[in-house]
């Protein structure tokens, strides 16, 4: 019995570490995405009153996603390749450099020309940090604890989500904007700060040969991994819909706010809020009772969300149904997000985890696509076309997509 003792001990210290660890994960999850939410708010509503064009706010948030097209096969590389908690040091020091830069932009009125090309730079940086820190969340857990970890990393995020773009709101009554890109930039120096504090064994991960293989064979390994596996094919397919149609609703709601509600940034990040704590509740739902008929859920989560974004742009007019609304948008959304997730991070291997993960994070970029549709839609044909346009074109295009995929309802 003495004998065994000093591993008892081990065991016991190892597990404390990695309970810290997951804590300062959690931590700094929350900051990251406050300050991203905090700063997509600000973005989004400085653009619209500078242009009042919604064009003007798609090509905004392109300049935001679209460096995901163009290097988040990339990232996902670097997460296997590399120590992912290095990786992610890396790029929160090129998002802290480059924020601030932005708030001497902003402050100095340069052209909205030079914005784009910094919040796309900046955005390189960004395209990195989220799928290494989705991989790196299974180097702080075991295989069996995942979906839970998954669940409780949603939530804070979804926490998150709800607190930056009111406190966007708020702090845009009292301050300048160049302060408050000020303060998002320091924001990220306590991420560090977070992520500094992490101990994780990496060794626990199978890497990938780094003298041997070559960008172009891992990518030629991912996709024939992806290829075998028709529940991650399904899974991207399925992305298609909610990401073109649904999600924009995030950067055309200050269009939506003044136009059809006539109401100020605190209203536009009350929504938002509202929106988020939906989703919170979606997230608390999975973490009680991990989700057991996947596909099921998927198909009808997508379908609500299309559904009640169509029906928060009909009913509007009205303050309260729109909050309400607006809530369960945020609910059968990241019900949706979440539960897809799980089902993609239980299913690949963890050599492979990295890549997978950055190729199906690539459906954020559907979301500028989107964007730029429905902008042009509602500068042809108005705001009210253009919303019922996002939300009974995602329940539509759902419904396509089962109906050439039926095997995604037996998952």
């Amino acid at each position: 019995m003495i004998e065994k003792l000093p591993g008892f001990i081990q065991a016991n210290r190892s597990f404390a570490l990695r309970v810290q660890s997951f804590r300062h994960f959690l931590f700094g999850s929350f900051v990251v995405r406050t300050t991203d939410w905090m700063d997509l708010t600000l973005l989004n509503w400085l653009v619209y009153q500078w242009t009042q064009s919604p064009v003007a706010l798609g090509i905004l948030n392109a300049c935001r996603l679209l460096p995901i097209l163009l290097c988040g096969l990339q990232a996902g590389v670097l997460a296997d390749r590399y120590s992912r908690k290095k990786v992610l040091m890396f790029s929160y020091a090129g998002i802290f450099a480059s924020t601030l830069f932005l708030a001497y932009m902003v402050y100095a009125d340069f052209s909205i020309v030079w914005l784009y090309v910094l919040v796309f730079a900046r955005s390189l940086f960004m395209t990195v940090e989220v799928p290494v820190r989705n991989a790196f969340l299974s180097d702080l857990v075991e295989a069996d604890q995942l979906p839970n970890a998954i669940s409780l990393q949603t939530m804070v995020i979804n926490v998150a989500r709800m607190v930056g773009p009111a406190l966007a709101g708020w702090m845009l009554l009292k301050m300048e904007a160049p302060i408050l890109f000020v303060l998002i930039g320091l924001g990220t120096l306590v991420i560090m700060a977070s992520l500094n504090g992490i101990s994780v064994e990496e060794e626990k991960r199978v890497p990938i040969e780094r003298s041997v293989k070559s960008d172009k064979s891992d990518l030629k390994e991912t996709f024939q991994y992806i290829k075998e596996n028709r529940l991650i094919v399904s899974i991207l397919l399925m992305a298609v819909a909610p990401m073109v149609f649904g999600f924009p609703y995030t950067t055309m709601l200050p269009l939506f706010v003044e136009e059809l509600m006539g109401m100020g940034p605190d209203g536009f990040g009350l929504l938002l809020s509202a929106s988020s704590v939906g989703a919170i509740i979606a997230t608390l739902v999975l973490s009680v009772k991990p989700p057991s008929h996947q596909g099921k859920i998927l198909i009808f989560s997508a379908l609500g969300f299309g559904l009640f974004l169509g029906c928060f742009i009909l009913f509007s007019a009205s303050y309260f149904l729109s909050i309400v609304l607006m809530l369960v948008v945020g609910f059968t959304s990241q019900l949706y997000r979440t539960t897809s997730r799980i089902t993609l991070q239980m299913q690949v291997a963890d050599a492979l985890r990295g890549r997978v993960l950055s190729i199906a994070l690539m459906d954020r970029a559907y979301i500028p696509l989107g964007a730029l549709l429905i902008g042009v839609i509602a500068a042809q044909f108005g705001a009210m076309t253009a919303g019922l346009f996002m939300g009974f074109g995602c329940f539509a295009v759902t419904l396509l997509i089962v109906w050439k995929r039926p095997d995604l309802w037996n998952t």
